[in-house]
């Protein structure tokens, strides 16, 4: 790969800038895409943002940026995405900084931003270089997410109509299932989620078969009935649904008919059942009846040590005496049974009968 170093002044950089659907994201007279399709989103926060201006006044130097150069001689922002674009929406009017508009700046304030200069690097290759590259000089950077490093690699119309969909702010997923699925949109969590459900994890395989669809439709109306089939199964939203792998679970349940009624009073009772400390796994619990979900709660220390003192370290099942380290506590009455994990509902066994009693209710 070829690579060059320029001094290029933010005049230049900011010259035709363009924010748009249409047109994307273009700035140096229109000849520099600021954000190909294998950029993230602008995530930088006010805070970020109003930093590389301050930098910028201040005259002290920002970090150096990449772009690539393209055979038509129009160029690609490789590595410098957010710094650019913070600059540029200031001097384009999109926010203030300290209560200042840039059009409210004396000629001197302006000038000193405009005719800051930026280092740039220019560099060519093929788009296995620009790539590699691109993965490389991010490393330092706001660390890329999974999914970022996959749009690098999959672009095409199948991405950009799924992106659309899934990895804008305030798109259409996010309004649909926010109560539901974690993570940001424009960190490509929402994208990342569909397919994972979708797909049984293996999220390149899907992206690598689907490149060149003309759009994600199928996706879409994948994640569209999982929500919908969370709202109808569960009719009671608490806040202990969101970042369940839901996906997973209709994928196995969406044509099994449950009582909704049923379900609700069963979650209600679970949630205020205090031996259930895992909240948030009733939901698969009351599908899959599992119990490993609920990660119920075992015997203190302290009691097995009172029961195993009042059985005087004999285990009541087969009559013989043990070293506490050698038995297991038990409930008397299990937990689905309606027993609970307190000091009379404990028994200590060997681990023997421990296995038999077990093995017997199992």
């Amino acid at each position: 790969m070829k690579i060059e170093l320029h001094e290029i002044t933010i005049k230049e950089i900011a010259s035709a800038y363009v924010d748009n659907a249409e047109e994307g994201v273009k700035g140096y007279g229109g000849l520099l895409n600021i954000r190909p399709k294998y950029q993230r989103e602008f995530v930088y926060d006010e805070a970020k943002r109003n930093a590389v201006l301050d930098t910028i006044n201040k005259g002290f130097p920002l970090n150096v940026m990449y772009w690539v150069k393209n055979e038509d001689g129009t160029f690609e922002v490789l590595d410098g995405q957010q710094r650019t674009i913070s600059f540029c929406q200031y001097i384009n009017g999109d926010f203030s900084l300290n209560n200042k508009a840039f059009h409210n700046l004396t000629t001197t304030e302006q000038n000193r931003i405009l005719d800051y200069k930026c280092m740039v690097y220019f560099c060519e290759g093929n788009d296995l270089e620009k790539l590699e590259w691109f993965k490389t000089i991010n490393i330092a950077g706001e660390k890329l997410t999974d999914q970022e490093l996959r749009n690098a690699v999959y672009t095409g119309e199948w991405l950009t109509n799924a992106k659309s969909k899934f990895s804008k702010s305030n798109c259409a997923a996010y309004l649909l299932a926010n109560k539901y699925v974690n993570g940001s949109p424009i960190r490509q969590d929402y994208l990342e989620t569909a397919i994972l459900w979708l797909n049984n994890g293996e999220i390149e395989k899907y992206m690598s078969i689907h490149q060149h669809d003309h759009n994600a439709n199928e996706l879409w109306t994948y994640f569209l009935n999982v929500i919908n089939w969370v709202e109808n199964t569960f009719t009671n939203y608490r806040k202990e649904m969101k970042g369940i792998n839901w996906g997973a679970l209709y994928n196995i349940y969406k044509d099994k008919q449950f009582d909704t009624v049923a379900l609700e009073e069963d979650i209600k009772r679970l949630m205020l059942d205090d031996d259930v400390k895992n909240k948030k796994g009733i939901y698969t619990y009351v599908l899959t009846r599992n119990e490993k979900h609920l990660n119920i709660r075992a015997f203190s220390e302290n009691e097995k040590r009172q029961t195993y003192e009042k059985q005087n370290g004999v285990c009541p099942d087969c009559g013989l005496s043990f070293d506490i380290t050698a038995m297991e506590a038990h409930h008397i009455k299990r937990w689905v049974d309606g027993g609970h994990t307190t000091l009379d509902n404990c028994v200590m066994l060997c681990k023997e009968c421990h296995d038999k009693r077990h093995n017997h209710n199992n």
